[in-house]
Formats: C-alpha cells, structure tokens, sequence
C-alpha cells in the first residue's frame, strides 16, 4: 500500500472539447430530439461520456422500456463492449 503522502502517479492530459449546448428535461422545448432505439419512446436520457480507454460515447436510458444503450462514433457498443473499455489497465 503506498504512503499516504506519495505523489500520485500523472494522469493523462484530456484533449479539450466544445461544450454541447445544454438541453433540459422538465422544457420540452429546450430538449434534443432522441428516441429510444428498442421502442421508440422520447422519454429518454441522454449523456456524453468518455470511457476509461477515452472513447467518447453517448449514453441513452429509456424510461419506458428501461433500455439502456452506449454509442460511439464507430456504431453501438454492446454492455460488454463497455465493461472492457471502461476496465483500469
């Protein structure tokens, strides 16, 4: 276990990134247009995210059908997809 006063080891500079606009969940008119890919539904959440490996991915959960779904710039990514990008190395 290292001492409690080490230096810690220097992580990896993130690349900056233009701020999206953001929308809002209780005006309607202020919301990005998403739907939920299994059902259909606009009641959905929408984050944007980077994974651990530094994938920048779209995060949707659904609030009807519970459906929760990650995609990056290359296409869906599965939940084990995920789990393998977001695991420490």
């Amino acid at each position: 276990m290292p001492a409690a006063n080490a230096p810690r080891a220097s992580r990896r500079p993130r690349a900056a990134r233009t701020a999206p606009p953001l929308g809002s969940l209780t005006q309607a008119a202020h919301r990005e247009t998403a739907v939920c890919a299994h059902c259909g539904s606009e009641r959905v959440t929408q984050l944007a995210m980077s994974l651990t490996d530094g994938t920048p991915v779209q995060f949707t959960s659904c609030h009807v059908c519970e459906e929760r779904s990650w995609t990056s710039a290359a296409g869906p990514i599965t939940v084990d997809g995920v789990l393998e990008r977001s695991r420490k190395r």
